[in-house]
């Protein structure tokens, strides 16, 4: 059994630099969500999480890839899957299409919020309230373990990130 290491996480700011720096954004949403409402970048492609498996082929190794989705759940699984297909350069954007709006990020459609039962949990598929969220990444960015229960549901945060980007 191969070990991966641990999913890198970005934050939405850090998402937008890394795209300005050539990276490109990978929405693992369903193509009914992205009709609805989609991130307004110049570089993004859309492969469904549920294509992933046969489409993973067509993305390129030798760019920063950075995958999303609503919350950062999905996407984290297509990070994963990516890494054990041996790419190296991909990234996990934390809180997804919810905290890129929050942030009052450009998209394209309609915008929308977390349902309010949903969104108090880190971890509950949706992303926490401003004061929970900077908690959640720790404030000041910096590496969380699996075992770790203050972390964002056991995942790595960019150590590289400045503090404060969520």
């Amino acid at each position: 059994m191969t070990m991966l290491d641990e999913a890198k996480q970005v934050c939405p700011t850090t998402t937008r630099r890394l795209v300005g720096e050539g990276a490109l954004l990978v929405d693992v949403h369903e193509r009914a969500e992205v009709a609805r409402t989609a991130f307004d970048v110049p570089a993004i492609v859309n492969i469904p999480l549920f294509e992933l498996e046969q489409r993973w082929g067509e993305l390129p190794r030798d760019r920063e890839l950075v995958l999303v989705c609503d919350s950062g759940e999905r996407s984290l699984k297509a990070t994963y899957y990516l890494q054990f297909q041996g790419f190296t350069r991909v990234s996990n954007m934390d809180g997804g299409l919810l905290k890129w709006m929050r942030k009052n990020f450009p998209v394209i459609g309609q915008r929308y919020e977390a349902p309010a039962a949903a969104a108090s949990s880190c971890c509950g598929g949706n992303v926490a309230p401003e004061p929970a969220a900077s908690a959640c990444c720790g404030g000041a960015a910096t590496a969380v373990t699996p075992s770790a229960s203050a972390g964002c549901c056991g995942t790595a945060v960019d150590s590289t990130a400045q503090a404060g980007c969520c």
